[in-house]
């Protein structure tokens, strides 16, 4: 925390020393000083609103108040003091893992963002980024923006937090600053977004961005597309306002119920005049507790700042009635790892009976997803509750309303539950006129707490009696005896209740449940439905299940749905991982204008760790728009079950998947269609394939991956083939590998690079794995945003694969075994002066790789011979053709000679000793075995020599006779390709061999 608060000391001196900013506004209206960056453009061109630490709009987004960096820094200055520093840049394809890969606005290494630079070795560092002078932000006003933290810091594990990189957003404003967001202690690779509110500010103000990071630590953080929401004060709205609404002096409108509730909704104050709220009484703990009353704990609620507490991930960085670091509220908290906070009480005075009380209050929930907030009414005989709030909302404080009709005296009684990590805290208690104390009469007793659980700490009670582990509730399996383990887990209709389902919303909308009115298609009597919400925030509903799983990679949630909405309205599932700090979009619809609805499959994966699906929502509920959603089941989830076709790892992907899955951890994905750009499939050449795009808009990482279920041991080897497609000058890679249970994965075969817009064939053997159980995973590693990647038509076969039937030597030397006096090597000649052909044959460039042995009198004396020995291949024909490209030294070079070696015996098949010019010449032989053989290239040497002598390019097998052949070309070029296998240019005569080898492709 003193580091802490050095940060912050230094922030305060930054916004006295230096304000204001040097920005260069171009205002084509002469706007005043007081119109200059406040959200609302006073100029027809909205030039007002330029170099504002946003400009207008984005172009590529197509957001206004947005800055994506593409066009300039939009104002933001770095205001360090050292070479630390924030820059703009772009990503480097050549810098893949220690940097962002992309920019977040376009998704392409051609995109800009702003990043930090040079941080010192042996000191703790602070990068400062300041934007320009901004004023009057909307209790509304909502920043978002997209960072990417990278690297990692050695040797810092178990020290405190302020040893991990932290970046922060504060706000400086009446020589104060204010933190609004912290980074999550955890987070994974790629961009993430962050979400602050500002709260009503008035005046001028700057926001900060900062990175620290301790010494040797080495991250990096770059920033995008920053976009400020519902941040301009509301102007003259329509002539008139409606029955329900009132006019504020600034000429807009706001509603009845929002006066007095807390909040500046009018931008002037009008709203929350002290004399028009005389009537309510409003507790903002500056001073006291007003007429509340804290229970005895521990825990209980403690009245505290945010100046005291520091700034711990979770705690309020501000109060609400002052929106400052020094404003009081009260608070309930809960160290990491200690398990809930147990339950704190606040309860009110006793009130009257009445059908006219409301409460409103502003809550903060942060830190954990465990973390509760209840609100009930007591009574001498009931305790009932009416508003509950469950999880994470962020670091912010949003409004809540509750209403009472009540027969009898009545308490209000809030409670309060941190989860591990989390605080819940509450500020500015406001009662209604008709919330009216009773008086002469006995108070309301509250009820005693319920007893201790029968469970110890981590475990929970299941409703026929007993005890499970905690971990094991909403694992998809019945532990209990009786299943109330699973019962609050997010599968339900909705008769019985929300089914586990919490809303998390903190804005004008809600999930609320709803009875249906008329019966439809996909919804059936009670339903989740989008509601008016009570928070002041302009945002997307939010509802979220318990923590889940973990759960296997067939697990897919089901839900039938209704929307009717405008285009602008949208129903999307996310998962959120708060292990690894990732939010991923699983699903979205759009609306369309009309009334659509369908019962959708939601793939969810397998996840390592608790996971929770989040239904996110926003359409405009004023006019006749509506989301409903009805029938959640899981399926399949559990970490233990296996599918019916988890062993079907022969698929031609015609009707489904079959034992291939979507690793959904992912940065991109495997898609099942019939083209879309990519061509056809290779089954039918209209049927189904797999496929990725990289310059998808939602492929902003390095890898997609496609796994099977966990597999039982393998006793013996089998041959896996395989059609694929790399096409397009930045596929980057194709991998299949093998993933042991417990073991290093490895990589069995590997393709780089575009081969064309054809299909391949390529085949690798998948080893026994004893009594290991395994996995295998085909995975796509990208070098930029060009291009495609397909899979189709998989075969697996018992026994391996054979050896290899062509080889273009670009990834290795497949299975060729060198032995004798000397030795053969695999080289390329990219620098040009490697002794050798200048370019290989398959490509024809100086890229590109062969297999060379030196003939000197130091590597290979006169009579001695180098050997490059196959594995044993398994012919299929009586007759077939192995044909090869070499070189042989410009002097006397001995001579090239090919054998076939069966049972023992060795069989000269061709021999070779002229020379015939510097450049690659096509050498072939028939080969017609009797049962299995090798063969062996064999360079002989006849006369001393002191140059390079013997040179071989790509090799082929085919299935027929080899036949005399035309004059080639010296260099043919093929598509470019490095492959663990590869394959000679097709000939005129020969067909290539649909079978399959050791590790190859064709």
């Amino acid at each position: 925390m003193a580091a802490g608060g050095q940060v912050l000391v230094f922030l305060v001196l930054l916004a006295k020393t230096l304000l204001p900013c040097g920005s260069v506004i171009i205002n084509s209206c002469s706007s005043t000083a007081e119109q200059l960056c406040d959200f609302v453009c006073d100029c027809s061109d909205c030039s007002d609103e330029n170099q504002c630490g946003y400009l207008r709009g984005s172009a590529v987004l197509g957001t206004p108040f947005t800055c994506d960096f593409e066009d300039g820094d939009c104002g933001w200055q770095d205001v360090g003091t050292s070479t630390y520093r924030w820059v703009r840049g772009q990503a480097s394809l050549a810098r893949w893992g220690t940097g962002p890969h992309s920019d977040h606005t376009v998704g392409t290494d051609l995109g800009s963002f702003l990043v930090t630079v040079s941080p010192p070795a042996k000191t703790v560092a602070t990068a400062w980024l300041r934007s320009p002078e901004m004023q009057e932000a909307a209790a509304t006003c909502e920043i978002r923006a997209w960072y990417h933290l990278s690297g990692s810091c050695e040797g810092t594990q178990g020290l405190n937090e302020m040893e991990q990189p932290v970046l922060r957003l504060d706000v400086a404003y009446r020589d104060e600053v204010v933190g609004l967001w912290q980074n999550p202690e955890r987070s994974s690779k790629g961009w993430h977004q962050l979400v602050a509110y500002l709260g009503r500010i008035t005046g001028q103000f700057q926001l900060i961005f900062s990175l620290t990071q301790p010494p040797a630590c080495g991250a990096e953080v770059a920033l995008d597309d920053i976009i400020f929401r519902n941040c301009g004060l509301p102007g003259p709205g329509q002539q008139d306002c409606g029955a329900q609404e009132s006019r504020c002096s600034r000429g807009s409108c706001v509603a009845q119920h929002r006066l007095c509730d807390g909040t500046d909704d009018c931008g002037d104050g009008w709203d929350e005049d002290t004399t028009r709220c005389k009537s309510f009484t409003n507790c903002s703990f500056e001073r006291h507790l007003c007429n509340w009353e804290a229970e005895p704990g521990p825990p209980s609620w403690d009245r505290n700042t945010s100046l005291n507490l520091g700034t711990l991930y979770g705690f309020p960085t501000r109060d609400h009635s002052t929106n400052s670091r020094a404003g009081f509220f009260l608070h309930v908290n809960s160290a990491p790892n200690m398990g809930p906070s147990g339950t704190a009480q606040l309860s009110s005075p006793t009130f009257q009976a009445t059908n006219s009380c409301s409460l409103v209050l502003y809550c903060h929930l942060h830190g954990s997803a465990n973390s509760n907030l209840s609100i009930f009414y007591v009574t001498n005989s009931t305790k009932q509750l009416v508003r509950e709030r469950t999880g994470d909302m962020g670091s912010c404080w949003f409004r809540e309303r509750v209403n009472f009709s009540v027969t009898e005296a009545f308490k209000v009684l809030i409670e309060g539950v941190a989860g591990n990590g989390g605080t819940v805290a509450i500020d500015d208690l406001i009662l209604s006129p008709g919330c009216v104390k009773e008086q002469g009469k006995s108070p309301v007793t509250l009820p005693s707490q319920a007893g201790a659980s029968p469970c110890a700490a981590g475990e929970v009670a299941c409703d026929s009696g007993g005890c499970i582990a905690a971990e094991l509730a909403c694992d998809f399996n019945n532990t209990c005896t009786d299943g109330s383990d699973e019962k609050h887990c997010g599968a339900t209709t909705f008769e019985s209740g929300a089914g586990g389902w919490h809303d998390v919303s903190v804005g004008h909308l809600r999930w609320g449940l709803q009875r249906l009115a008329e019966p439809n298609t996909f919804l059936t009597g009670s339903f989740l439905a989008l509601q008016e919400g009570e928070g002041q925030m302009v945002s997307a509903a939010k509802a979220r299940t318990p923590l889940l799983g973990p759960s296997g990679p067939t697990c897919t949630m089901e839900m039938s749905y209704l929307i009717q909405s405008g285009p602008q309205g949208f129903l999307a599932v996310r998962i959120l991982d708060h292990t690894t700090g990732t939010t991923q979009l699983a699903w979205h619809t759009q609306g369309r204008g009309v009334t659509a609805g369908e019962h959708v499959r939601v793939p969810l994966g397998e996840r390592s760790w608790p996971f929770q699906v989040e239904l996110l929502a926003l359409v405009d509920l004023q006019g006749s728009a509506s989301v409903g959603v009805d029938n959640v089941t899981f399926e399949q989830c559990y970490l233990g079950v296996v599918a019916p076709s988890a062993a079907e790892l022969t698929c031609s992907f015609e009707r489904d998947m079959c034992g291939w899955y979507q690793d959904q951890s992912s940065d991109f994905k495997w898609v099942h269609n019939m083209g879309q750009g990519q061509g056809s499939d290779h089954t039918t050449g209209s049927g189904y394939f797999l496929s990725v795009d990289p310059s998808a808009l939602w492929s902003r990482g390095q890898q997609a991956q496609l796994i099977t279920s966990r597999q039982d041991p393998a006793a013996a080897p089998r041959c896996l083939s395989f059609w694929y497609l790399l096409a397009g000058p930045q596929i980057g890679t194709l991998n299949l590998k093998l993933q042991p249970e417990g073991e290093e994965e490895t990589v069995l075969w590997t393709c780089r690079g575009t081969q064309g817009s054809i299909w391949h064939r390529a085949w690798a053997t998948l080893p026994a794995t004893g009594q290991k159980p395994y996995r295998v995973a085909f995975e796509v590693l990208r070098d930029g945003f060009l291009g495609d990647v397909g899979l189709d038509d998989l075969a697996l076969t018992a026994g391996p694969c054979g050896a290899e039937l062509s080889c273009s030597f670009e990834a290795e030397g497949c299975g060729l075994a060198a032995s004798g006096q000397g030795t053969w090597q695999r080289q390329s000649n990219g620098t040009g002066t490697t002794a050798g052909p200048a370019a290989d044959h398959t490509t024809g460039t100086a890229a590109g790789h062969y297999m060379v042995v030196s003939t000197g009198r130091d590597s290979l004396p006169a009579g001695h011979r180098a050997v490059l020995t196959s594995q044993p291949y398994q012919p299929s024909v009586p007759a077939q053709c192995l044909a090869f490209w070499y070189q042989l030294s410009a002097r006397t070079p001995g001579s090239l000679g090919v054998f076939v070696e069966q049972s023992g015996v060795r069989r000269k098949v061709l021999s070779v000793s002229t020379m015939e010019g510097s450049g690659w010449h096509r050498g072939h032989g028939t080969i017609q075995p009797d049962g299995d053989w090798q063969h062996a290239t064999l360079p002989r040497w006849c006369s001393r020599q002191w140059e390079l002598g013997v040179t071989m390019g790509t090799l082929r097998w085919t299935t027929c006779t080899c036949q005399t052949e035309p004059a080639l070309s010296q260099h043919p070029v093929t598509s470019s390709r490095i492959c663990a296998a590869g394959a000679a240019p097709r000939t005129p005569t020969c067909t290539a061999l649909p079978g399959a080898g050791r590790a190859g492709s064709l």
